[in-house]
């Protein structure tokens, strides 16, 4: 049985190795930051500093760059490390998939707190100064882990803008989120190369493709008695779009949603893009399911068994989406790309 194997908050309850590398050599570069949170406010404010930043509702007004910080959730770990912030990190957790090759090792260094969102207090003994939170969940009131518990014991926190709103999410987003982090750590100059880095992937991309017919994809995440998909507000969208294909979904008015396999057979998707990440059963797991049901039997992509595979953090707001187009643009047209 293939289940959903998260909450993803309100939804349902990036440059070359190359250019990467740059980065990381940089990683000394940034202003050097003790340890204590407020309690450094009688030391010299670095240049830039402070800074004040709006996130979901929150206002928080940075004196100099964090120095203690965890994660959780793998996407916020890997910006901060495209970024060269390794030394700020002083804990991950829940990681999602594969991480990037060039960031491997250094992912690795990093203590994991926890397989999935660690408990509030499991934070707390860490002692950061602000958590950095991937999916909703993340600050999960339920749990203990809010927002508003993390200020009262002194601590700051910052949640993906992917979850700040109701709002169709696109690839500005993921730009804007590493040039937020970029003014929050205070190494703007490498958010804004991070970010060209990108865009120049996803445009090389985009014009490889430009000019073929669209391909027409259905997103499969997870499900069996109904299929789990990416709705016309998820960023997964815009990345088919830039790839030269069209979301059958794209009418869904919600980031993820339930559709019936019926609607699936009637929109005859000629790819199907799986998401892989932990805990909602391997790729090949379904891709054997779907190429069971005998309902799907016709439907274009399972008869010519096209899929692309996806790593899920690479369709969320974070430096993987701009690899996730070049990779959907060559499963979708694979004739630009010999």
């Amino acid at each position: 049985m293939l289940t959903p194997a998260r909450t993803r908050g309100s939804l349902r309850a990036t440059a070359a190795a190359v250019s990467l590398a740059s980065l990381l050599l940089t990683a000394g570069c940034g202003a050097s930051a003790g340890s204590g949170g407020h309690a450094r406010a009688t030391a010299a404010v670095p240049a830039g500093f402070p800074v004040t930043i709006d996130n979901c509702g929150v206002r928080t007004t940075y004196d100099r760059p964090p120095s203690r910080v965890v994660t959780i959730h793998q996407h916020p770990a890997e910006l901060m490390l495209a970024l060269g912030l390794k030394d700020r990190l002083i804990g991950t957790a829940f990681p999602d998939s594969a991480v990037l090759p060039e960031l491997k090792e250094d992912y690795a260094s990093v203590p994991r707190l926890a397989d999935r969102e660690p408990s509030f207090e499991t934070v707390l003994d860490a002692e950061p100064d602000l958590v950095y939170g991937g999916y909703g969940s993340a600050f999960d009131a339920k749990e203990g882990r809010s927002r508003e518990a993390f200020a009262d014991a002194g601590i700051d926190t910052y949640l993906n803008r992917e979850y700040c709103g109701e709002k169709r999410v696109t690839m500005r987003d993921t730009y804007d989120e590493i040039r937020t982090i970029g003014q929050i750590f205070g190494v703007r100059d490498r958010a804004d190369r991070l970010v060209a880095d990108l865009e120049n992937r996803v445009g090389r991309a985009a014009t490889a493709v430009a000019g073929e017919p669209e391909v027409s994809v259905f997103v499969y995440d997870s499900g069996d008695k109904s299929a789990f998909t990416a709705g016309g507000r998820s960023l997964g969208t815009e990345l088919i779009r830039l790839a030269g294909g069209e979301n059958v979904f794209a009418d869904l008015d919600d980031v993820f949603g339930d559709v019936s396999w019926e609607q699936v057979v009637e929109r005859e998707p000629d790819v199907i893009a799986l998401y892989d990440y932990a805990g909602a059963g391997s790729v090949e797991q379904k891709k054997e399911f779907l190429l069971s049901r005998p309902a799907l039997a016709d439907v274009p992509a399972v008869r010519n068994k096209r899929f692309v595979v996806l790593p899920l953090t690479a369709t969320l707001v974070g430096i993987r989406s701009a690899y996730a187009v070049e990779d959907l643009a060559r499963g979708l047209h694979p004739g630009s790309f010999r």
